[in-house]
């Protein structure tokens, strides 16, 4: 895989033609969306008693109320049916939806421009799962990260799009909306001419019998996504993002008329710094996880989220008593570039903290339940937007300005961060096994695809430092359970993170012959339940850089349970801060910092072929002379 892959996505026709069709769907829809809330925002348009601030909400709630209702639906009829029919009807409604729209604007009826609203949040659930579950079965697992990438960048160029054009069609053509109507019309035409494109992608569950049942049917696929722990905390995950994103974004209007004092062509800038931030974000993700599914990237993006929020919040307190109308104007006044970097910001970490729960999802549910797993998903994000939207009614009508909102949601954000990471420790101890590579060192591994997918394997490292856990754990994908020497296990610094890790403490017979064999028992029950398993069969940090003798440990695991044993090699890392000296003590002079250290992973040895000798050979050629 190059560093150019999620890009060469774009010359493919697996890729390329759903990406436009997708992207073309994201723009109409905010195009109609920020179009409408404009024209609202900034006319004074009142429906059926509602000011500009309360009609924003109404608006994010109404398009959002679908994904609730008829999300169980919908992911049935995306496992049922081939995708690429599917989003061919999807695409031909969406250009009967516009062509109402369109009416609508021209004749100014504002209740059936909402009731149009409703109606494309029904076309837009239809479509989700068919987007998210046609990703897998086009895109190899490498590959899911730079295409959720793509998509999720896709997405937010189409809403900067979106915006501008909403917002420059209301402004040119404020009376008639003759401009913006057709501009719906056509994005609709020319979606359906590329979903014509898009390859045959098979049904995965054809003989699905489809249940109507709405209410049934949605706890039946919210069972599916709860299936698997780890793709249902993500869902939360997402979910909450799609809440702190609804809660930021909806109140962008009315903030930049009554704190900012600016008009439509402010809201735009905003919308689009926080859109470029998101694109931004989402592309970098496959470089900073190495094509792999890197959830320690979700950690560093709710971090963010919380301090520039916390910033925006301090950027601009109160109403600012200079009103402006241009962006040269804004951008002129003290604090305003603040403003635009911290919601450029808070989209690049947003950018970071979706895009891997994407990927998970998508990598870790039953490929024959993915369509339902993600309306289950489209379901609980609905749940939470229209939380978002009824939450900051609540909240501005208590009183709070829109600046203190944000503080609000900041906080908030800080208590569901823990919440969810203490669930699943996978996620923190992902985090700081890569923040702490980052700092540290420049890995490169290699081999990777030696190490099993799914099921139960032993693999076997040579022992140079005390951060090889934290490396092994940050290079691979799947989770391990360590066995280490009990003194080492017990480093109070350390233990914190090998206590997560779900470490195994072991000692020697002469040391505590009880601990050895509880040890033995933990390694069997991990494998039993699919696990893999981490062993350093030296049993110490080396103290030289060469490898020690494998002691035969290896060979009674593997007696008690015939499971492939994976060798990897680690270098070029004695004589780093966390290696020992030859006279056994930490160094405390860092060395080695920012090294490239080479994780070599060679192939799986069969049960019957696993010897103390064999492993230790094989490590010692993958390594070669890079100690």
């Amino acid at each position: 895989m190059t560093e150019s892959s999620q890009f060469s996505l774009l010359g493919q026709r697996r890729f390329l033609p759903f990406f436009i069709t997708q992207f073309l769907g994201a723009l109409n829809d905010n195009v109609f969306r920020n179009g409408l809330v404009i024209l609202i925002t900034f006319q004074g348009v009142l429906v059926l008693g509602m000011n500009h601030s309360q009609l924003a909400n109404v608006a994010g709630a109404l398009f959002i109320l679908p994904f609730f209702l008829f999300s169980a639906t919908a992911g049935q009829l995306a496992d049922k049916y081939e995708k690429s029919v599917l989003m061919r009807r999807i695409k031909l409604l969406e250009i009967g939806l516009m062509l109402i729209a369109a009416y609508a604007f021209l004749t100014k009826s504002y209740p059936l421009l909402l009731f149009v609203l409703f109606l494309m949040g029904c076309q837009s659930t239809l479509f989700g799962p068919v987007k998210y579950a046609y990703l897998p079965q086009q895109l190899a697992t490498e590959e899911l990260i730079g295409g959720n990438a793509l998509v999720e960048a896709g997405t937010y160029i189409a809403i900067i799009l979106g915006l501008i054009i909403g917002g420059l069609t209301v402004a040119i053509d404020s009376l008639n909306q003759t401009i913006l109507s057709a501009c719906l019309v056509a994005f609709a035409i020319f979606g359906f001419i590329a979903s014509r494109q898009v390859p045959t992608t098979r049904a995965v569950d054809p003989g699905l019998r489809i249940s109507w049942n709405a209410w049934a049917e949605t706890w039946r696929i919210v069972g599916f996504a709860r299936e698997e722990r780890s793709v249902f905390l993500s869902i939360l995950g997402i979910s909450w993002f799609w809440f702190f994103g609804s809660v930021m974004t909806l109140q962008v209007p009315a903030y930049t008329l009554d704190i900012l004092n600016g008009n439509e062509v402010i809201t735009t800038s905003l919308l689009v710094a926080f859109a470029i931030g998101v694109g931004i974000g989402s592309l970098l993700c496959e470089r900073m996880s190495g094509h792999r599914i890197e959830l320690g990237l979700v950690p560093f993006g709710s971090i963010g989220l919380s301090l520039f929020a916390i910033d925006l919040y301090f950027a601009q307190p109160v109403t600012s008593s200079v009103q402006v109308s241009s962006v040269s104007e804004f951008l002129a006044r003290p604090g305003s570039w603040r403003i635009l970097l911290d919601l450029s910001l808070l989209g690049a970490f947003g950018g970071f903290y979706s895009v891997p729960l994407y990927a998970l999802i998508q990598r870790r549910s039953k490929r024959k339940h993915l369509s339902r797993i993600i309306a289950a998903n489209n379901i609980i994000n609905s749940i939470f937007m229209v939380v978002a939207s009824v939450l900051s009614l609540a909240v501005l009508n208590l009183g709070f300005s829109i600046p203190e909102l944000f503080l609000l949601l900041a906080a908030l954000n800080v208590v569901v961060a823990v919440y969810i990471y203490s669930l699943l420790p996978e996620f923190l101890m992902r985090f700081l096994a890569w923040l702490l590579i980052s700092l540290f060192y420049r890995i490169r591994p290699t081999g990777l695809e030696n190490v099993p997918d799914k099921g139960p394997a032993v693999v076997v490292c040579n022992h140079v430092s005390y951060m090889d856990p934290i490396l092994l754990a940050g290079s691979i994908k799947r989770p391990m359970r360590f066995v280490m020497y009990y003194r080492i296990f017990q480093i109070p610094l350390l233990r914190f993170f090998f206590e997560h890790m779900r470490a195994i403490p072991i000692a020697g017979a002469m040391e505590n012959e009880q601990l050895m064999n509880e040890a033995f028992e933990r390694v069997d029950e991990e494998l039993e339940a699919g696990n893999i398993v981490c062993i350093f069969p030296e049993g110490a940090i080396t103290r030289d850089g060469r490898i020690q003798r494998f002691r035969p440990g290896i060979e009674k695991v593997i007696a008690r349970r015939a499971v492939p044993v994976v060798p990897i090699a680690l270098g070029r890392l004695w004589g780093s801060w966390f290696s020992r000296r030859k006279g056994g003590g930490l160094r405390k002079v860092p060395g080695r910092l920012f090294a490239r250290v080479p994780i070599t992973v060679g192939e799986a040895v069969p049960a019957r072929d696993v010897t103390a000798a064999r492993l230790e050979l094989l490590v010692r050629t993958l390594r070669g002379d890079e100690r």
